[in-house]
């Protein structure tokens, strides 16, 4: 069924609309959780609670591309989960990839408040945009999928410096956009 149909069906409240997601994205929002989490039981208590989220939300919400809704809820509910398991240990990819990007983007920069950080997803999205093919497959990798080095190393043939530098050159240059667009103080 494709994703307006699916839309659809959540706005007019029928239940056939999760079933219709899980067969089309179940995978891809497991497959997002269990990044992130690294077990079974709590990728599928987040996938799960992405249906949940997105029949709350639809309507009002109208999503234009449902992949890219889905992946954000599954990736927010799963970091939430994550956070809150590792709170007194941390460890792992994730807080791996979260210490990266931190220096860059935390809040004493100036992200303090939803209004911001709304602002800053988009300036974000649009540098993404203006990055080569392959540069961004790598950097989304890392920080949205939360994939090791070894894992991009693996899906793209690249050695682990040459990824590594990509990356860091690529949250250089996310640092000098920000800086430009004047959302970082």
């Amino acid at each position: 069924m494709d994703d307006e149909r699916i839309i659809e069906l959540y706005w007019q409240r029928n239940e056939n609309a999760i079933s219709e997601t899980k067969a089309k994205y179940g995978k891809y929002c497991y497959s997002i959780a269990y990044n992130i989490l690294k077990n079974n039981e709590d990728a599928e208590e987040c996938e799960n609670d992405t249906y949940l989220e997105v029949w709350k939300t639809i309507p009002p919400q109208k999503p234009k591309i449902l992949s890219a809704y889905l992946g954000t809820i599954t990736r927010r509910k799963s970091i939430d989960k994550w956070r809150k398991k590792t709170a007194e240990k941390r460890g792992g990819e994730v807080q791996l990839s979260l210490d990266e990007l931190e220096n860059y983007l935390s809040d004493d920069k100036g992200i303090c408040d939803e209004f911001i950080a709304e602002e800053m997803a988009k300036k974000i999205a649009e540098f993404l945009r203006t990055l080569p093919e392959k540069e961004c497959n790598v950097f989304l990798r890392r920080y949205w999928y939360f994939d090791s080095i070894t894992e991009i190393c693996n899906r793209y043939g690249y050695g682990q410096s040459k990824v590594k530098m990509m990356l860091k050159r690529t949250r250089e240059k996310l640092f000098s956009y920000l800086e430009k667009e004047g959302m970082l103080i």
